[in-house]
């Protein structure tokens, strides 16, 4: 019995010393390419905001039917609506956030970047 326990303590030490190197391996390759990543997450969300704002404010649509109006292949970003602004906020988290707010005359506007 003894045995037992202390073949299966190995296989979960052996495991967690896998799971651990994979996530050093992933949070590495993150580190390399985090540029690329955060630019990517950066056009994303603009492109999100942008059309989801005149989706709803321009077009007239519900919430539903913007977010179902994503071209095949957009990234999954997180969209928040605020009415009262009449403004759609777009995130790829932790790497990029945009919004856009409707301005008469003007449609949907991004904000400017702070960079």
């Amino acid at each position: 019995m003894a045995t037992t326990k202390q073949a299966s303590g190995k296989k979960a030490t052996r495991l967690l010393k896998i799971l651990l190197l994979v996530l050093l391996l992933l949070a590495g390759i993150g580190w390399i390419f985090r540029a690329p990543i955060s630019g990517y997450g950066e056009l994303a969300t603009a492109h999100a905001a942008r059309n989801v704002c005149a989706c709803r404010f321009v077009a007239g649509q519900s919430e539903s039917v913007c977010e179902q109006n994503f071209v095949l292949g957009t990234p999954p970003v997180l969209l928040g609506e605020d009415e009262e602004e009449r403004s759609v906020t777009a995130q790829f988290p932790p790497f990029a956030s945009n919004t856009a707010t409707y301005r008469d005359g003007y449609g949907c506007v991004l904000e400017p970047w702070d960079r």
